[in-house]
């Protein structure tokens, strides 16, 4: 079995053609959506402000190591994707930023002296 690797995934993308209802919907949710939602989750948090510019969605993916960043990246987005027709909101430009979080290095900053 492969080795297992958790990757923190930042999706960001542009709202493109939202309906009015889509604008509303947003709107009416902007509270839940702002900095506190900024959390990473298998199930991914949203974030957006009023503006409906730009958005990100942050994801934690579980996948096999040996298929990289890459691989993580194309659930990641494949899930914001999923996610984001469902509920019929258009968006573009779909870009993403990958964290291996069993290769980062830890700076641990050791006593004032």
């Amino acid at each position: 079995m492969s080795e297992q690797h958790t990757y923190r995934v930042i999706v960001r993308g542009v709202w493109d053609g939202l309906s009015e209802d889509s604008r509303a919907r947003l709107l009416a949710e902007a509270d839940d959506h702002g900095l506190t939602a900024m959390t990473f989750t298998p199930e991914g948090s949203l974030a957006y402000d009023r503006v409906l510019k730009h958005f990100s969605w942050r994801f934690t993916v579980v996948s096999d190591a040996s298929d990289g960043d890459e691989m993580a990246a194309a659930i990641a987005e494949d899930r914001a994707e999923s996610r984001l027709s469902a509920l019929g909101h258009g968006f573009r430009d779909l870009r993403s930023t990958v964290t291996d979080l069993d290769t980062m290095k830890i700076n641990y900053k050791h006593g004032r002296g």
